[in-house]
């Protein structure tokens, strides 16, 4: 099977989806490495570059144009479910399963957070929070497609693996 994990930046997508994958000896792939391999620079790099659609464009294409194993755990980009089919097509090829956190939580956890995230550049405090708001008002009818939700905070394998009914 191939679960998808998805939700915002800071989540926790890819920390969840290493536990996981290590768990069960699955394959894990993180989309982003794959994209900025593919690229040939980081993210960061890309979107200065090359602007968004760009890069939500490239985004699709490693989504959709990646070989996975059978048995693979895929931590996916914050926007990626967001944009042309994608969303469908992972709940098409897999299972999906959104971690879902509160915006505070979500800046909390991005303020101290050393990625490089460019749509974040200098927001902090308050002006991240009201960022993340109306970001997640945005996106979370597409995150809420998924075929399974979890609650973000304290979370554990076993909190996942539950949310999946594995």
């Amino acid at each position: 099977m191939k679960y998808f994990i998805v939700g915002f930046m800071g989540c926790g997508k890819t920390t969840w989806s290493r536990k996981l994958a290590a768990k069960w000896g699955y394959e894990f792939i993180d989309l982003d490495h794959v994209l900025e391999a593919k690229a040939g620079m980081s993210i960061a790099e890309y979107f200065s570059s090359f602007g968004e659609d760009a890069f939500r464009k490239l985004e699709s294409q490693v989504l959709k144009e990646t070989e996975y194993a059978e048995n693979t755990v895929v931590s996916t980009g914050g926007g990626l479910p967001c944009f042309f089919d994608n969303m469908d097509w992972m709940n098409a090829n897999g299972k999906t399963l959104y971690i879902k956190l509160s915006p505070k939580t979500l800046a909390d956890r991005l303020e101290n957070s050393k990625t490089i995230r460019p749509v974040l550049q200098g927001k902090k405090g308050d002006e991240l929070v009201e960022f993340i708001t109306g970001k997640l008002a945005e996106r979370e009818g597409f995150y809420l497609q998924a075929s399974n939700i979890v609650e973000g905070i304290d979370m554990s394998v076993e909190k996942l693996e539950e949310a999946l009914g594995v």
